[in-house]
């Protein structure tokens, strides 16, 4: 049972766990190989099914199963902190429930004993991906379960008959300022009959259909200029 600390209202100090997965990510796999293969399935189907992160405008529910009275709906500010009732402000965007319930945890630290927490997100951002440039239906589309980049092209009605099929697009964020640029040749898979280099979407990837072919692209490119490439006038 949870017990309150004598000196609830004095400082409070925050303790910044470092996640596991920092250190494994850096570890090789190594051992028996078909444990190594086990574990790199094990990562691709990561890849494919990375955990929901916190964004602005969530709103979650935090329970306390012993100490009710700390009981408390929170929504992610524009600045990405939740203000928690008798503690203060938190930073929470980009976490996943797990990481919300151990900063939560570590924040009443001073004012519970070993508090225990749990999380529940009642609004959050839907899984989504964006298809533009050379479709019947460019837009915005809800991410359901494993979808590849033909399926999502699919979704999106198809090509017009202006369509590059032979260079697709595929933007995916991989950080705050960054965007990572892969070609998709769908025209040479379909004629192969061959989709193994079909890829999986991940929440938030916009996929762009050129009308001609660009010369040269970076891999890499600033998410500033992001824009242009969805702009017609561009390609």
């Amino acid at each position: 049972m949870n017990i309150y600390k004598k000196d609830w209202r004095g400082r409070l100090f925050v303790f910044v766990l470092l996640p596991a997965a920092i250190f494994a990510s850096t570890s090789p796999l190594i051992g028996h190989p078909r444990q190594s293969e086990t574990n790199v399935q094990g990562l691709a189907f990561q890849e494919r099914n990375p955990r929901y992160r916190v964004h602005v405008g969530d709103v979650m529910d935090l329970s306390f199963p012993f100490t009710p009275e700390f009981n408390q709906t929170v929504t992610v500010q524009p600045d990405g902190y939740i203000n928690l009732r008798g503690v203060g402000d938190v930073q929470v965007q980009d976490k996943t429930t797990p990481e919300v319930v151990d900063i939560v945890r570590a924040a009443y630290n001073n004012v519970l004993r070993d508090p225990a927490v749990t999380v529940e997100l009642k609004d959050f951002e839907k899984p989504y991906f964006v298809v533009g440039g050379e479709v019947v239906h460019p837009g915005k589309f809800d991410l359901r379960g494993e979808t590849t980049v033909t399926q999502a092209l699919s979704i999106a009605g198809g090509f017009n008959d202006r369509a590059k099929n032979s260079e697709v697009l595929l933007f995916r964020r991989v950080s705050d300022k960054l965007v990572e640029v892969k070609k998709v040749d769908v025209k040479r898979m379909l004629a192969a009959k061959d989709l193994s280099e079909d890829l999986h979407l991940r929440p938030g990837d916009m996929i762009l259909i050129p009308k001609t072919k660009f010369a040269t692209i970076s891999r890499f490119i600033p998410i500033p200029t992001l824009g242009m490439y969805f702009n017609p006038i561009h390609y």
